[in-house]
Formats: structure tokens, sequence, C-alpha cells
């Protein structure tokens, strides 16, 4: 783990053990991770992944975990595409004058919210905030997609290149998938107990 990221997160490595704020923290293997998050998404039926400058940080990190463990086709298959809300949001917001981009200043420019940034549950609850508040059109979000093997290409020419046509309009974001997830655990407990 570089020392800029351990400094921003909390997290430390010592001795082969993850520690958050020098409390000793409790972790899966790799393999275990990226195979309970594939079995997540296939749950959701092709949900789009969505995040922060994912297209330069997150996603390259995941593809390169993926291909260590000779998953990235399985995860491909599992997923509509994968969409950045920075430059998302650098698009939409071209004539607000804004001095950053970055998600927790957008989160407090557009929603006047301060949040606890580089926490995981935080960062997504802010993002989906962000997201709905920004409503990016169908157009736009198709224009934005990618995939692990074309996120180095600019938005413009995945779009233009995409293989098979962008079907925005019946795909959603990760989060929203939820709700839905949860209200199908419950039935099929109910099921299970004769209600």
């Amino acid at each position: 783990m570089q020392r800029g990221a351990a400094k921003v997160t909390g997290f430390r490595i010592r001795r082969q053990k993850l520690y958050l704020h020098r409390q000793l923290v409790l972790t899966n293997s790799l393999r275990e991770v990226l195979v309970s998050f594939i079995a997540f998404l296939q749950m959701l039926g092709h949900p789009l992944v969505i995040g922060h400058n994912i297209r330069r940080f997150d996603c390259p990190l995941l593809a390169r975990a993926l291909d260590e463990l000779d998953l990235r086709a399985e995860f491909e298959s599992s997923v509509s595409g994968c969409v950045d809300t920075l430059p998302l949001a650098r698009e939409m917001l071209k004539d607000r004058c804004l001095q950053s981009f970055r998600q927790e200043n957008l989160v407090k420019e557009l929603l006047g919210v301060n949040y606890k940034a580089h926490d995981a549950l935080e960062d997504v609850r802010a993002l989906q905030a962000l997201y709905n508040v920004l409503q990016p059109t169908p157009e736009l979000v198709c224009r934005h997609m990618f995939t692990l093997d074309t996120m180095e290409n600019k938005p413009a020419v995945t779009a233009s290149k995409a293989k098979v046509p962008c079907k925005i309009p019946g795909q959603r974001p990760l989060w929203e998938h939820f709700r839905h997830t949860v209200k199908v655990t419950e039935s099929k407990a109910e099921d299970q107990n004769g209600l």
C-alpha cells in the first residue's frame, strides 16, 4: 500500500496484517473477495458499476487483480459496463466554474453537505446522492460508459466504436439494485417461514 493511500484512508499493513487506525481488521483473500463481488453483481442482472475517478484509479487496480486470478471474463459478463462520474460531472457542469471536481467538493457544492471522504460506505452514499442530483441523460451515460478492456480509450472513442449498441434505459446503477435485492431476500425468508 502506498503511503499516500495509507495517510488518506487510515489503513496500514504490518507483517501481512491489515490495520485501520491501529486496530486489526479481519480480511479475506483477494480471490474470496472478487468471487463474492462477482456473485453479488450476477444477482443484480448486469448493473452499471459507477464510481468517481474509477477509470484512472479503481478500474486499473480491479483489472489487474481480476487478471491475476483469471476472473476478468467472469466480471465483464456480469456487468453492463462502468461509468466514471468525474468526466461525466466535468461535462455536465462545465459552465459552473467549479475549482475542483473531486467528489467531496462536488457533494459540498451541489448538495451543501460535508461527509467523511475515503470511507467506502460514505463515499458510495455521497456518490449516489450526487448522481441523483446530476441526473445524466441516458445518452450522456452511454457516452461515458466503458469496460475494463476499453478503459484506456477516450470516452467518445469508446462510445463510437462500441460493438454492441448502448442500451442505457433498462440499465440501472449498482446502488439502485439494493432495495430490490433486500425485498427479494425478505420474500424468500417469508416463503420459507410459511408467511
